[in-house]
């Protein structure tokens, strides 16, 4: 595609003297449909020729990504990445309208995202048999680590897209866990105009606004701006439960010369009401009781004692700047605050005057969180003879420093019989004290990787090591300390042979390392820091002149260390070693412009292999189910009386999975439908163009099911119907 640009400039691009000429490149490369340019400058006319190139931080327009920096830090294409990542776009968050980043995630290979059911506080994701992968905002960590239970949520209207790296990349990101990192990437400002306003209503009361702007601020093209935010409110499945949000992100790029780029990224989401978290007894919910089966609805807390509020606020930027054709410079930084705040009965055991009673706990705890990370990136891009080399060193830092505290009353069990309950008032001077400490993570990582391309061969090699210190006070012992020093080294090395046809098989060894944060029982030793090693083998199929990706992995993964909650003392275990191995297929293709799809496929076989508890040995850890499978398909109609139209429609299957550690129960297989249809008015009447009209529906026919187990006394139901109605403009 060729085009000539006159004195007068299209938005996105900046006409000068040869000296501007990276400027303008800079400005078209946040256009919505991102192009690699090439451009030469005569008698003011300036020629660019420009080739269709994916961007991984500018909107994407379908559900097929090429092209991701999660694996390797650098602009690779997804079928010359020697690991399995899989990238959910906008398009498909739009398509599929999930409440949650892990639910963006649902139709991913290898991850189980629905364990939790209605008890939703947190984005909380199994990867590859391992809980809970860590997440990524904008290549920094978003959260303490993977054994923060998820660390809280940020809304999906606000990122461009959600990736999966399958396996361990603490080579690139530190201390990782070996299942997988989630990756979210922020929406970004733009050279094109962007101007939506979306309206969405729904069942459970739900009510929804939300918006997003860009374009640029100056005709000097140097300065662009994205403004995107939402407000939602909406009763959850639990009864006398409520979800309330507001979220709002402003960034900004400055363009100050040809060579360097600076964008500031910040956010704001405060959520007043939470939503809830906790468990239900398997009698009642796996099984049968001599009443039946506990309501769908039912509520193990109070409503008059409930609390659930999180508020969190971010500031950060990234920086790139050329120094010339071969070397380049990046630096990611941002702050983060995050202030939680929760109180509930929890449920406790059943109470032995039936099997219909429980006990509970009255909770309340407390989260402060002050979060920092910088990575500092230097590029070289070379060749030695007729090898390519694109080589990346890095140091990177991080800070967490948490603060928390947690009271219970454990003399007041509050008994509450589900099949007629009442309404108990909750005495909250009974609390007391049961923990209050500060823990405090400093990190300084050094990597450094080679991607090395010789004709259709790619190799990858990288290193890293990693220096950790967490520092745990305990203010209930008169301010006691103990300190953790690691220091570990994580490599990883990859072969891949890319065809000309497209075929893309490849090899990958990888290693991980996390330091362990939880707290053993008073007078236990120390824990070890958790390790994992995989081996990966799989091929990739992206078929030429096509918008089709497939991928096929088998891998082999084993944990050591591995940290384990006692609900009896309350306390954390190191059940020994956990092994996992695997095969995760997955298609994303868009053969025409009418048609897209996703379909994926996970089998995970995980066994503790050495554990304190000799029941488990041998048996799976529970909630993860060995197969798991998902298809999302649309069709937009293109001409006739349809124009205008699409209809999606999907399928997620469950399969059985252990409802404990020691293999004694099993959580029944289950199987949920989705439904999407959207229509442009614009086709109508030209008065409505820009205007579509949305109706999602979730589990569409309305199943009842038990998403998982985790012993007698942690069970889940899933998510009812949820139907979502949408009005969105765009102009």
């Amino acid at each position: 595609m060729f085009s000539t640009v006159k004195k007068q400039a299209r938005p996105g691009f900046a006409v000068r003297s040869d000296k501007h000429t990276m400027r303008l490149l800079l400005a078209s490369s946040l256009l919505v449909v991102p192009m690699a340019h090439s451009a030469t400058v005569t008698d003011n006319t300036l020629t660019v020729t420009a080739q269709t190139q994916e961007s991984v931080t500018a909107p994407l327009k379908g559900v097929v990504a090429k092209e991701s920096t999660a694996g390797t830090k650098t602009d690779t294409p997804l079928r010359k990445t020697p690991q399995s990542i899989s990238v959910v776009t906008r398009d498909q968050m739009d398509q599929q309208e999930p409440a949650s980043v892990a639910d963006a995630l649902a139709y991913t290979s290898g991850v189980v995202t629905t364990y939790r059911g209605n008890s939703n506080r947190n984005d909380e994701v199994i990867s590859r048999g391992f809980r809970y992968a860590p997440k990524l905002l904008d290549g920094l960590h978003f959260g303490l680590s993977s054994q923060n239970g998820g660390a809280g949520q940020f809304d999906p209207w606000l990122l461009e897209r959600v990736e999966m790296v399958h396996g361990p990349a603490g080579v690139l990101y530190g201390q990782v866990s070996p299942g997988g990192v989630v990756v979210m990437t922020s929406k970004r400002p733009t050279a094109q105009e962007i101007r939506e306003v979306k309206l969405s209503s729904g069942n459970r009361h739900l009510a929804e606004a939300a918006f997003d702007f860009g374009g640029k601020l100056n005709d000097d093209n140097t300065l662009f701006y994205r403004l995107n935010g939402i407000g939602s409110t909406k009763h959850e499945f639990v009864k006398d439960n409520k979800q309330e949000r507001v979220a709002i992100a402003p960034a900004l790029t400055w363009l100050p010369n040809e060579d360097t780029s600076f964008t500031l990224l910040t956010s704001y989401q405060n959520d007043p009401k939470a939503g809830s978290r906790n468990f239900l007894p398997r009698a009642g919910t796996l099984y049968s009781t001599s009443v039946g089966y506990v309501p769908y609805d039912f509520n193990v807390s109070e409503s008059n004692y409930d609390k659930s509020k999180r508020e969190q606020a971010s500031i950060g930027y990234n920086l790139d700047h050329n120094f010339n054709d071969a070397v380049s410079f990046t630096q990611n930084l941002r702050f983060t605050h995050r202030d939680e705040d929760y109180k509930y009965l929890v449920y406790n055991v059943v109470a032995p005057a039936n099997d219909h009673t429980l006990t509970r706990m009255a909770q309340h705890e407390s989260q402060l969180t002050n979060e920092f990370g910088v990575d500092n990136q230097l590029k070289g891009v070379f060749d030695t003879g007729a090898v390519k080399h694109t080589v990346l060193g890095g140091l990177d830092y991080r800070y967490s420093h948490i603060n928390s505290k947690m009271y219970r009353d454990r003399n007041s069990d509050y008994p509450i019989d589900w099949a007629n309950p009442s309404h108990t008032d909750i005495d909250t001077s009974k609390l007391s004290i049961v923990s209050s400490d500060q823990k405090t993570l400093n990190q300084v990582g050094v990597y450094v990787q080679d991607q090395l391309e010789w004709n259709d061969w790619n190799l990858l090699l990288s290193g890293r090591h990693d220096w950790s210190q967490v520092n745990t006070r305990d203010n209930t012992s008169g301010g006691s300390e103990v300190s953790y020093n690691d220091n570990q080294f994580t490599g990883r090395a990859g072969l891949l042979y890319a065809f000309d046809n497209g075929i893309s098989p490849y090899v990958s060894y990888s290693t991980s390392f996390e330091p362990t944060l939880y707290q053993g029982e008073p007078g236990s030793p120390a824990m070890k820091p958790t390790t994992g090693k995989q081996t990966e083998v799989g091929v990739k199929y992206q078929i030429p002149d096509s918008n089709t990706l497939l991928t096929l992995s088998w891998f082999d993964i084993t944990q050591k260390n591995v940290a384990s909650f006692n609900r009896t003392t309350f306390f954390y275990d190191q059940i020994g070693k956990v092994k996992s191995q695997g095969v995760e297929a997955e298609v994303h293709a868009q053969p025409t412009p009418e048609i897209a799809l996703t379909a994926a496929y996970s089998y995970t076989d995980v066994e503790t292999k050495d554990s304190p508890t000799a029941a488990e040995i041998g048996h799976s850890p529970a909630a993860i189910p060995r197969h798991a499978a998902s298809a999302w398909g649309t069709y937009s109609f293109q001409h006739g009386v349809l124009n205008g139209l699409s209809v999606g429609t999907g399928v997620r299957y469950i399969g059985t999975a252990p409802g404990d550690a020691t293999g004694e129960y099993y959580v029944p297989h289950y199987t949920l439908y989705d439904a999407m249809v959207k229509y442009d008015l614009g086709q109508a009447t030209s008065s409505l163009r820009g205007t579509t009209l949305q109706v999602n529906v979730q589990n569409l026919s309305d199943k009842k099911y038990v998403s998982s187990c985790s012993g007698e006394d942690a069970c889940f139901y899933g998510v009812g119907r949820t139907i979502i109605a949408s009005v969105d403009y765009r102009w």
